[in-house]
């Protein structure tokens, strides 16, 4: 546990061989917490892997699931900060950076902020978290899901936007009644497996399936930071893109994501010169076999360098 000040105390963990080259997992969400199944894509005989939990989830604590859980510190900053911190205590000089979703946008403000401190970077789903980007998740997408976006929408009267629909569900998760934040909890993660339900089949809801202090932690931070934009002026992770230039990097992102579209992917790339950009046709925002293929392949060529 790593305290971060403000009352915060960050999990971390390291795994792998002490001497092999740094890498740091950045995990989605926002919320999510890392996972042992993170580890699946490094050669441990090679890699000193470094997995945390970003404030308010997993082992981190206090833990957004507990109303009383005040997030006025758990911003895209105050994380940012937290892996500087973490590289420092940790005695690392220069890292690999390996996440997806909104762990790509977490790690790309790191990295644009600290480029001197990353040696390369290998993304999957690529998300900037424009508030373009989240007014398709949460409202553009509905298109394709009327009748589920008509249900999710529903907690959210006259909202015009995306980012107006999360601070509806950020307000919903605040209540001071514990049914009403479980029914928005509830309402938010059947939104999200509705978008993610051509990928799953309807065989599992990645988000609703979660235990359930990790769901109410999990949809609490969502709508936490999609309300506020991420605190990112709009598009200046695409903006500052240069920032990353020299630094090697392999974007892999699916054909099929329906929750961020392509786009997103091949605009980093053109702005981020030297990147190596990967398209996988049957592959959504979770992967497939073939994304984690060249996903390890990545990983194991600078595994050496």
């Amino acid at each position: 546990m790593l305290d971060v000040g403000d009352g915060n105390r960050v999990y971390w963990e390291t795994c792998g061989n002490p001497q092999g080259k740094p890498a740091l997992v950045v995990h989605g969400g926002p919320g999510s917490g890392c996972r042992p199944g993170m580890r699946r894509h490094f050669d441990l005989d090679r890699y000193r892997l470094v997995l945390f939990d970003q404030r308010g989830c997993g082992r981190s604590t206090p833990h957004a699931s507990d109303p009383a859980a005040d997030l006025r510190h758990n911003t895209t900053w105050h994380l940012v900060a937290d892996m500087e911190r973490l590289r420092e205590h940790l005695g690392i000089d220069r890292w690999l950076l390996h996440g997806g979703s909104w762990g790509s946008t977490l790690l790309l403000a790191y990295a644009e902020r600290h480029p001197e401190r990353v040696s390369e970077i290998v993304i999957r789903s690529v998300t900037t978290t424009r508030r373009s980007e989240i007014d398709w998740l949460y409202r553009g997408v509905g298109r394709f899901f009327p009748e589920q976006w008509e249900r999710f929408a529903a907690s959210a009267p006259g909202a015009r936007t995306g980012v107006d629909i999360a601070a509806a569900y950020a307000r919903l998760t605040e209540h001071p009644d514990a049914a009403v934040r479980e029914r928005a909890t509830a309402d938010w993660c059947a939104w999200e497996d509705a978008v993610l339900s051509g990928e799953t089949k309807g065989t599992a809801n990645p988000y609703g399936d979660r235990a359930p202090e990790a769901r109410l932690a999990l949809v609490r931070l969502c709508a936490h930071y999609f309300s506020h934009g991420a605190w990112l002026d709009e598009g200046v992770l695409l903006r500052e893109a240069s920032r990353l230039d020299g630094i090697p990097g392999v974007l892999v992102h699916g054909r099929l994501d329906m929750g961020g579209p392509p786009d997103t992917a091949w605009e980093l790339h053109r702005a981020w010169h030297g990147s190596e950009l990967v398209v996988v046709e049957d592959a959504g925002h979770l992967g497939s076999a073939a994304a984690r293929g060249h996903i390890v392949r990545a990983l194991d060529a600078f595994a050496g360098a």
